[in-house]
């Protein structure tokens, strides 16, 4: 950037110089060959010279007053277009008043100016007025991130010109909130009609809000998960935190299987899905390690509580092993009472399906016969259709 300002200086010296000089030797050979304006050939490149040091002047100074408010770069660069532009105005009028035409061409213009607004050149005129008032106002620059909510479209910035503004678009082919390398060309008449959200609006502190959920059981530390969370946040997000001052905090709801944790910080924009990933990381990986921590998954309660339960219940093919045929006559009937009507209608109903689930038995100690544990009616009832055997789940004595 210094050597961009010190070329600048220098490019503005030389046109003084020639502007300068061009006016000493206007004035300095009176008899030499005049245009019709009463300007000489060194006189006119003087005032061309002295219109090109004037836009690097101001350009110059806009800058240094941009950087000394803090402000970036390119919004000089902005504003020094539009010098420039102004300047080439001012040097082909001049150019047509060195030659004595500027009335010819005044009326020329006035003849066919009417023709030219009316001409089809509608949406690149209101495009080139849109990147005239967003140079002056700036509600955006490059490397601003933008959202374009009507048309679906967020992007970061690259380039504003006079008829389009150029993105890198956000999402798109990704679900994600990281820039994918497809520009993409808006054209600078649609902003009339559009609203755009800008979401680094101060480029020195490109910050927004974001929020990692953690669902915790109802049974766990809360304590100890908030000092979880708040110390995953302080560690991925310290360098933003010392820019902002603003600390991580927690909000919390609670709903059926358990609580919300609502993980809230400042991070940069362009990094907001890097850092969500890594803190969600750091969250596992200690809650993993904590005990009193667990995580709540609907419909199963919790993650341990899942686990807990695969090795509670055995799998149906271990049980299925235990299955076996048992004499009706080797089985011991029960003591429990039971309605006759009832034995009748579920006799009915295994005649005609078939007995859906086996009976549960355990062996009597010292004999070959079984006691029954579970489906004391389902036994009566195969006993009354005639069954020799029954199927039955041998449980072990312990």
């Amino acid at each position: 950037m210094e050597r961009h300002r010190f070329r600048s200086l220098v490019f503005v010296i030389v046109c003084a110089l020639a502007c300068t000089a061009g006016m000493v030797i206007d004035r300095a050979l009176p008899d030499m060959h005049r245009l019709s304006s009463g300007l000489s050939w060194p006189g006119l490149a003087g005032v061309i010279a002295g219109i090109m040091a004037l836009c690097g002047l101001f350009t110059l100074g806009t800058h240094l007053y941009l950087a000394r408010k803090g402000q970036p770069p390119v919004e000089g660069v902005m504003i020094g277009r539009l010098y420039w532009l102004l300047g080439f105005v001012a040097v082909l009028v001049s150019i047509v008043y060195g030659f004595g035409a500027l009335g010819t061409m005044g009326t020329a213009l006035g003849a066919f100016g009417g023709m030219l607004l009316g001409w089809s050149l509608q949406a690149p005129v209101s495009g080139f007025a849109a990147w005239i008032l967003v140079s002056i106002k700036r509600p955006f620059r490059p490397g601003d991130r933008v959202q374009f909510p009507s048309l679906g479209l967020t992007g970061d910035i690259m380039e504003i010109g006079p008829m389009y503004t150029v993105l890198n678009q956000v999402g798109g082919s990704i679900a994600s909130e990281e820039a994918v390398g497809r520009h993409i060309l808006v054209p600078n008449a649609m902003l009339f009609g559009q609203v755009v959200i800008n979401y680094t609006v101060s480029q020195g502190a490109a910050y927004m809000l974001d929020e990692v959920v953690v669902r915790i059981t109802y049974d766990s530390d809360w304590r100890k998960a908030e000092e979880i969370l708040l110390k995953a946040a302080n560690t991925v997000v310290s360098d933003v935190m010392a820019v902002t001052g603003n600390k991580p905090y927690i909000r919390a709801d609670l709903y059926d299987y358990g609580v919300y944790l609502r993980l809230r910080y400042e991070t940069r924009v362009k990094d907001r899905v890097e850092t969500s990933y890594e803190i969600n990381k750091l969250i596992f990986g200690e809650f993993q390690r904590t005990p009193t921590v667990d995580i709540a998954i609907p419909f199963v309660y919790s993650y341990r509580a899942g686990q807990d339960r695969k090795t509670e219940e055995p799998p149906p093919d271990q049980e299925a092993d235990k299955i076996v045929e048992v004499d009706i006559s080797r089985v011991l009937p029960g003591q429990i009472p039971l309605d006759t009507q009832d034995i009748e209608l579920l006799a009915r109903s295994i005649k005609a399906e078939g007995l859906l689930q086996p009976i549960v038995v355990v062996r009597k100690a010292g004999t070959d016969d079984y006691e029954i544990l579970a489906g004391h009616l389902r036994f009566e009832a195969c006993k009354r259709l005639g069954w020799k055997k029954v199927p039955a789940v041998l449980r072990n004595n312990d």
